[in-house]
């Protein structure tokens, strides 16, 4: 079923000078200082195992007395840790615990097992756990098909999530306007020959993802493979997964493909039992 083309809502911004460390972006009257400082300073241990006050001062642009008051602001809510020397911080069991993708923990791997044993069974084929990772996906946890000619297993691998059935299930989980702040350009990039290239392809794709239940990639991510994908868990952008079987494109075709998504469908709802 074909829903036409999906066009991103226009956002006005209104542009000011740059300086003082911030970005060009929406009108600032309407920014806590104190707020942005924080998060900007967050975002720096995406790249920064550690910072002292002085390196987090120029780095934001701002004064030591303003940087050390921050990082020990975070300090206080879990969101930076001091280092060993007591002379620098990094970032703290809570920073790492939003940033953490749903189906990696013990108790998630243990309910998840026995989901994705009954999906290799039910298929035939190798079969995985994903989550979203901004515009990637990875993978949680697989188990592997018997087929002397099979897919491997790929746990902590990632993929961008728009070559994927796994990725492509998930993003068709949110709003057109999350999916056009993941994806702020028109063009996108392409894996393989067969990977969707432009934004308002992809959201049109979504939009029957949504429709029929179930999302597919034949050789959008690794040439000669096809998959298909069906939502496994979670309610939010937090601990949703997705449920992925992968083929070699000779066991792919659309009604294996098909097939094997009401499979993964009935090994998903083993979920809400284990």
């Amino acid at each position: 079923m074909t829903h036409g083309r999906v066009d991103c809502p226009v956002t006005e911004l209104t542009p000011e000078p740059e300086g003082n460390g911030h970005t060009m972006g929406p009108n600032r009257s309407y920014t806590i200082e104190s707020l942005d400082t924080g998060l900007r300073l967050m975002q720096l241990f995406l790249t920064h195992d550690a910072l002292t006050v002085s390196e987090a001062a120029e780095l934001l642009s701002v004064g030591r007395s303003t940087a050390h008051r921050v990082l020990s602001t975070l300090e206080g809510r879990g969101f930076a840790i001091r280092d060993f020397s007591g002379r620098g911080y990094s970032a703290g069991p809570e920073l790492v615990r939003l940033g953490r993708p749903a189906g990696f923990g013990p108790a998630d791997r243990e309910r998840l097992g026995a989901v994705l044993e009954d999906a290799a069974r039910r298929t035939g084929e190798t079969v995985q756990s994903t989550a979203l990772i901004g515009d990637r996906i990875i993978v949680t946890d697989g188990r592997e098909s018997s087929h002397p000619v099979r897919v491997m297993p790929e746990v902590g691998g990632t993929h961008p999530a728009h070559a994927s059935s796994g990725g492509k299930m998930l993003l068709s989980r949110m709003t057109t306007e999350q999916i056009c702040a993941l994806y702020p350009r028109e063009g996108l990039p392409a894996t393989t020959s067969g990977t969707v290239t432009a934004r308002s392809a992809l959201l049109a794709e979504l939009a029957e993802i949504r429709y029929r239940g179930y999302a597919l990639s034949r050789g959008e991510s690794v040439r000669g493979m096809h998959t298909v994908a069906v939502p496994l868990a979670g309610t939010s952008w937090r601990d949703r997964l997705a449920l992925m079987a992968s083929a070699p494109a000779d066991r792919g075709d659309d009604a294996a493909l098909v097939c094997r998504a009401e499979q993964l469908r009935t090994s998903a709802a083993l979920l809400g039992t284990v």
